[in-house]
């Protein structure tokens, strides 16, 4: 408005009329020539110098506009850097957190890891590389081959090496079939639940009465060999040429002196480390506690920064949709990287155990161990595709305002053709009757059909979507089986009130 002002102040103005007569012609005939001639410089000045002025202030004006958008625009492009940049670490530290929730929850707590290892024997894998590391450690302390040397003839010796691989066949076959049993299974338990609790109670340092024997820790098989041995001698009597007289486990206490016992046993002098499995070096002992005592902090931090991340980065994004649909494209991506490097280091375990029953065994009890964290990986992976679809099918983009007019004319159709359909079924005199006659029915078969259906697909999903569209059936068959213009059950019709008095 000031620059509208002053441009019209500074526009020449017309000279007033006059009256038309003798004096307007003497002003014009004698002096009109003199006086323009003197006062048009005087007034030709201001005019220039109001220009000037008007012209210096739009300019400025025009400056401290430009001024202005160039800074609303860094700040918008600070603001989405700032968004994006936050978005993606709510991503990142979102899915690191989930896998450290998972691992404080599965690798430090007993009962959940005794679940997730207990049912590894069931594999037919896991069995397999357990009976032959059993079946090798007991062949190799008694020495089959050579007790079969010295009992057979001198003639028949050349026997001795494929009767032993028969034997060691059938020793392991038959150590496998153990491993499937309840009571091995029991004590498969119990031995992983005791092992647990101490190593456990030794990286939380919880327990001063829990402390390492020898230089390293390891997970103690013993009363496993003990029960096979006990098994191996019911099936073959004659194998350890006497009787062993070991005692029966039930569970996986190791009881004082069964190292020397099974030595006694067998006749044989058994190495320290016998059917021991090694978890981890004493020197390596202060390294983990410190770690685990780091893990647990960070854990928390995580879990505390993905709500304030997530907060910051939807206070500072001019543009909320495109900030989560970034976020589900991070998602995806935190997920894809961290499966990579998963795997990644699943294959380097692998790589370190040499090819066969084995490592067959290691990747079967690793998929078996890991199996949760796949399904909350699958989960997060389903949540960032499920919100980046959405926030693009809400934006404004050709696509998304398409299918939203064409879902929105289908919906219209939809819901159209069922009321027509359902005109024409409370219209017609024998289909409502049907109805009410078979709603019962109709309702148990829709259940039955859901359940069938919900246990086809197996997941929380389905579920969820099954569960919507009984209630649906369930709804549209009690509303259509009802009678036209009858009471609601339980209540009876009004009477007709009873005539008093004479009629007329």
């Amino acid at each position: 408005m000031s620059v509208i002002t002053a441009l019209a102040a500074a526009a020449p103005r017309h000279p007033p009329q006059v009256k038309e007569g003798a004096r307007s012609a003497a002003t014009v005939e004698g002096g009109g020539d003199a006086m323009s001639q003197d006062q048009t410089p005087e007034r030709a000045e201001p005019a220039e110098a109001e220009l000037e002025r008007l012209r210096a202030e739009v300019s400025e004006l025009r400056d401290r506009h430009g001024t202005e958008r160039r800074r609303r625009a860094r700040l918008l492009t600070v603001r989405r850097t700032l968004a994006a940049v936050l978005i993606a670490l709510v991503a990142v530290v979102g899915v690191t957190s989930v896998v450290g929730l998972w691992g404080a929850r599965t690798t430090l707590n007993t009962d959940r890891w005794v679940a997730a290892v207990g049912p590894l024997p069931e594999d037919p894998d896991v069995n397999k590389a357990v009976s032959t590391y059993l079946a090798a450690e007991i062949f190799d302390q008694l020495d089959v081959q050579q007790r079969l040397s010295e009992a057979l003839p001198p003639r028949a010796t050349f026997l001795a090496a494929p009767v032993t691989g028969a034997v060691h066949d059938y020793v392991r076959e038959s150590i496998s079939k153990l491993l499937a049993t309840d009571q091995f299974e029991s004590i498969w338990k119990a031995t992983n639940r005791l092992a647990h609790e101490r190593i456990v109670a030794l990286l939380e340092k919880r327990s001063k009465n829990v402390q390492v024997s020898g230089d390293t820790v390891s997970l103690n098989l013993l009363p496993m060999v003990n029960n096979v041995l006990n098994s191996l001698e019911a099936e073959l009597p004659s194998l350890f040429g006497k009787k062993l007289d070991l005692p029966t486990l039930k569970s996986g206490e190791l009881p004082p002196g069964l190292h020397e016992r099974i030595e006694n046993a067998l006749g044989v002098q058994l190495p320290e480390d016998f059917a021991q499995i090694r978890l981890y070096d004493r020197s390596e002992l202060g390294q983990l506690q410190e770690a685990v005592l780091l893990f647990k902090r960070a854990l928390v931090g995580l879990l505390i920064a993905v709500p304030v991340l997530l907060a910051l980065a939807l206070w500072a994004a001019p543009d909320r949709r495109r900030t989560l649909l970034q976020l589900g494209l991070w998602l995806v991506v935190a997920v894809t990287v961290l499966t990579t490097v998963l795997r990644a280091v699943r294959n380097q375990l692998l790589d370190q155990m040499p090819e066969g029953v084995y490592r067959d065994g290691l990747q079967a009890a690793l998929w078996t161990v890991f199996t949760t964290l796949r399904d909350r990986g699958d989960q997060l992976l389903w949540l960032g595709v499920g919100i980046a679809v959405l926030m693009y099918l809400i934006g404004p983009g050709r696509l998304p305002v398409a299918l939203r007019r064409r879902t929105a004319q289908g919906a219209r159709a939809s819901g159209q053709f069922a009321a027509r359909a359902g005109s024409r079924i409370t219209k017609d005199k024998a289909a409502r009757p049907w109805l009410a006659r078979h709603a019962d029915v109709l309702r148990v078969s829709g259940a039955i059909v859901a359940v069938v259906i919900a246990l086809l697909l197996s997941s929380w999903t389905a579920l969820f979507v099954v569960g919507a569209l009984l209630a649906a059936y369930e709804i549209a068959i009690t509303l259509l089986a009802r009678t036209p213009g009858s009471p609601p059950s339980g209540e009876a019709g009004r009477a007709d009130p009873a005539k008093t008095g004479a009629s007329g």
